[in-house]
């Protein structure tokens, strides 16, 4: 009988990458560690992702997430531990999120280059 062997976590390194494909803004940084502080979260990570749907076809996706699952790749910055499905990777190279504040409220809103369009609300998009 054959061992099952489990695909670990991918970091920068292992793909050869020196620079992560997502940055977040210092202000976005902040915002993350607060909120995890806030929440009891120590430990924690976020987990960023681009899932089908929105209105533009595809959306983001951050939520907080223990460890990392099989085959993410994972990485730090400023102390936020981040992980990202290996499908997502391929939509979020050169993304930046950033945390504003405006007249309709506030939360993360994701620039990226790849994008052909994006909605109105900016948390969707389609290349």
């Amino acid at each position: 009988m054959d061992a099952i062997t489990q695909q670990q976590p991918t970091t920068l390194a292992d793909l050869g990458h020196e620079a992560p494909p997502i940055v977040l803004t210092p202000k976005a940084v902040e915002v993350v560690k607060d909120a995890m502080q806030r929440e009891g979260l120590g430990g924690y990570g976020i987990r960023v992702g681009v899932q089908g749907g929105g209105c533009a076809g595809f959306q983001y996706s951050m939520d907080f997430e223990k460890d990392a699952k099989d085959g993410d790749l994972t990485f730090e910055q400023d102390g936020v531990k981040l992980y990202i499905d290996p499908m997502s990777s391929m939509y979020l190279t050169g993304v930046t999120v950033d945390y504003v504040v405006g007249l309709q409220g506030a939360g993360f809103k994701f620039s990226n280059p790849n994008a052909r369009t994006t909605c109105g609300c900016g948390s969707s998009f389609s290349t």
